[in-house]
Parts: C-alpha cells; structure tokens; sequence
C-alpha cells in the first residue's frame, strides 16, 4: 500500500439552513455553500427564508470534474 500523500485540513460552519461557510486549504478567503433555483425548490427550501443564493456543494464537484 502506498504512503498518504496528503490530508485536507477543511472546516465547515452551517450558518442557517442550507448556508454554510467552508475554510479551505488554498484560499484565503472562506468559500460559502447554500443553494439556489431548482436545487432550492427540490429540496423545499422557502425562498423567502432563503437569505442568500449561492452555487451548492454539487456545483463545485461538477466544476471539479469537468475541469
């Protein structure tokens, strides 16, 4: 088995429902989660609850792939 190469030192705060901030390695400003439009609704999140729009979890992995 080989050696662990690296470890991902990240932390996530959940600020309000699906709000959440993420302390990455590599950025110097923290990255912010939620949800927006169609996962929003998916998910039943009431929209005027919904202080702030922002891209999903699913967003970034589908960026991360496709890059």
């Amino acid at each position: 088995m080989s050696d662990v190469v690296y470890v991902s030192k990240s932390r996530i705060v959940r600020r309000q429902g699906p709000l959440r901030i993420a302390h990455l390695p590599g950025e110097s400003q923290p990255v912010i989660y939620s949800v927006h439009g169609g996962i929003a609704e998916h998910y039943k999140v009431d929209a005027a609850k919904l202080t702030e729009s922002h891209s999903s979890t699913i967003d970034y992995v589908i960026s991360a792939t496709a890059g």
